[in-house]
Order: C-alpha cells, then sequence, then structure tokens
C-alpha cells in the first residue's frame, strides 16, 4: 500500500496531526501529483468540525491543490509527467448523467465524489489536499499555465471558480455594474475577477477596513453596509453574496435595477427571508451558484493567468501543523487578507 505525509484530523474535535495516509491505487486513466501547495478554504474548517454534517473521520482536508505530475497511467492523453495542474472540489461524477454530459460535472445526478469528507464510489474515503501527494483520474484536474505562481494559483481551485462561474453566467462585463458583497478570501477574488471581465465593480463590505484593498484592486468604490443597505436603490446589475453573515435580503433586493440578480455563493447558518414584493417590483431574482464544471475550471485558470490574477495569500510552513491549527482561528475571525496557503511540500 502506497501512502503520503498527510495533516489529518482524527475526531472532530482533534487538532491536525502529520500522519502517513493511504494513496488512491494508481489506473490507467490515473495521473498522481506532488501537491506543492494547498489552500486553506473556510469550508475545510465547516467539514472539520462537523458544523455542516457528520464528518468521515480520519479526515485530511483540502480542496485547492497544485502541483507537478510525476506519474501518469498507461491510457492517461491530457497530462505528462512535469506538467503543472491543479485539482478542486471534487474528484469524481458519474461521467453519464444530462450535467456531467454538459460538462457542468458539479452537479453530477448521483452526486459528485469531493476532494475530501466523501467517499469513492467504490467505497473507500477520499483524501484531500493537505498532503505531500494525491492522486486523481485525469478528467478531474486541469492545467495551470507556467508563467503564473503556483501558491497563489492554488485557492482558485475553489475560491476561483466559485466565483468566476456566476459572474460569468450573468454577464457581468462592460456595461455591468456588479456589487460584491464581502471581501474576504472568495469576494476579493470576486472583486478581481469581475473587474478583468470589464464591469463596473462596488464593494458592500461589513467595515471600512478593507476600503484601500478594494480600490487598489480597481474597484470604483467602497461602501458599508450600513451606508448602503435600505438607502442605496436601483443601483447594480448584480450582486455577488460572498458572505455567511444574515442579510438584509429585501435591502439588498432594492439595491437592484431591473431584472437585477441576488447571486448566494456564502452560505448563511440560519434560513434567509424576503418580501415577494421585493422581487416582483422589478423582475429581479434570488439565485445561487455551486463551484464549476471541468471545462469551467479550466477557461477560469486560462483566463486569470492571461490577466495575471492570483489570490492575495498568506504561505504556512506544512510542517507546523499548530500554525494551521491557528490559521483556522484567524479564518473565522476574518484575520487573513486574503488566503491561507500550506506549503504541503513540508508537511
Amino acid at each position: 500500500m502506497t501512502t503520503t505525509r498527510s495533516l489529518v484530523a482524527a475526531t472532530a474535535s482533534a487538532k491536525l496531526t502529520a500522519q502517513d495516509m493511504k494513496l488512491r491505487p494508481m489506473g490507467p486513466t490515473s495521473v498522481k501529483l506532488d501537491i506543492k501547495f494547498s489552500g486553506i478554504c473556510h469550508s475545510d474548517i465547516h467539514q472539520v468540525r462537523n458544523e455542516w454534517s457528520a464528518g468521515i473521520f480520519p479526515m485530511v482536508p483540502g480542496h485547492e491543490m497544485a502541483g507537478i505530475v510525476t506519474e501518469v497511467g498507461s491510457a492517461v492523453t491530457k497530462f505528462k509527467v512535469g506538467d503543472r495542474i491543479g485539482v478542486g472540489v471534487f474528484v469524481d461524477s458519474c461521467r453519464e448523467c444530462e450535467y456531467c454530459l454538459a460538462d457542468m460535472e458539479n452537479y453530477c445526478i448521483k452526486g459528485p465524489v469531493a476532494s475530501y469528507n466523501s467517499r469513492h464510489y467504490d467505497g473507500e474515503p477520499a483524501f484531500g489536499g493537505y498532503a505531500r501527494e494525491t492522486v486523481v483520474e485525469e478528467r478531474f484536474a486541469v492545467h495551470i499555465a507556467d508563467d503564473v505562481d503556483l501558491a497563489e494559483t492554488a485557492p482558485l481551485l475553489c475560491a476561483g471558480i466559485t466565483v468566476y462561474t456566476p459572474l460569468t453566467h450573468w454577464n457581468a462585463g462592460p456595461g455591468k455594474k456588479v456589487a460584491i458583497l464581502g471581501m474576504g478570501g472568495l469576494g476579493h477574488l470576486g472583486v478581481k475577477i469581475a473587474i478583468a471581465l470589464g464591469a463596473e465593480v462596488t464593494v458592500l463590505g461589513h467595515s471600512a477596513s478593507k476600503k484601500a484593498d478594494a480600490l487598489a484592486f480597481g474597484a470604483v468604490d467602497y461602501l458599508t453596509t450600513a451606508e448602503s443597505i435600505g438607502i442605496v436603490k436601483n443601483k447594480f446589475d448584480m450582486i455577488l453574496n460572498t458572505t455567511s453573515a444574515d442579510l438584509n435580503v429585501d435591502g439588498l433586493l432594492a439595491m437592484l435595477r431591473v431584472d437585477g440578480a441576488l447571486v448566494n455563493v456564502g452560505l448563511p447558518g440560519t434560513r434567509q427571508s424576503y418580501n415577494p414584493f421585493s422581487i416582483v417590483d422589478g423582475r429581479k431574482s434570488i439565485a445561487g451558484s455551486n463551484t464549476g464544471g471541468m471545462k469551467a475550471t479550466q477557461e477560469m485558470l486560462d483566463f486569470c493567468a492571461k490577466h495575471k490574477i492570483g489570490a492575495t495569500i498568506e504561505l504556512l510552513d506544512g510542517s507546523d501543523a499548530a500554525a494551521i491549527d491557528a490559521a483556522y482561528e484567524r479564518v473565522v475571525a476574518s484575520d487573513i487578507r486574503y488566503r491561507f496557503v500550506i506549503d504541503a511540500q513540508k508537511i
């Protein structure tokens, strides 16, 4: 049995510890990669702490992996040894349903196999990217350009595609006014990508502490929620909500123009409510979006490489599990600008 050094949560209450964990066996269409960098997503924390549902333990978190191919199966055609590749939120799907056939594997009817806290279709547990190596089916990996920073690219495999998909689906671009609600790990990439798409971008933040950053990224304005929600009217074509905060939904809907959309990618912990008059009066929409398929993920990476977009990161030493546990607390406290990334080869 082949193993790889990994950071493991033994139980929902346990600290991360370094252990050797089983690797998937190589198959004809498998690729093995050295994981150079692995991003920390807030969803890692939710899952390690059983905040969404009962987890599968022991758990190796991580679904933002960037690395180098070290081995390919006999039938692999997409990659070769030495290629720079990324692996994101899921590592398999049924490949047969209408959504898989339409390159939207993230909406697979059978249910995609998540990169971790999940089981492969053969019943074996899936282990994530807080590890030195992983083995993945070639269909569920994507090329990373040679001239981009791997560490800054890793968070694009979740945070980047999570904001890119709705921005492109709702046609953010020239002539469109887009508000990004929240400028954290997701939101700061939403700002960068929406601007590169050609939209006029305003950031809606809890406080003014990130105003200078938003303007430096290219936003035309930064408004606090206190000075904008319920006050600003008929302004935006789209509001992309990247937060997990409870919302004044009616106040946000009032900020939209006719045919505007409030699109949720953040996941509040409680139910949200709204007055139907808020959408009927203006043909407005409340919508959501969940990552993206493999075709869209490759498109996103190519777009970000072209426009020199990477995450703004703080790099963590993978040998220091205590520092990574501390980083979890900082994520919860919103004390990071803007994304933690683990140097996985030091695990």
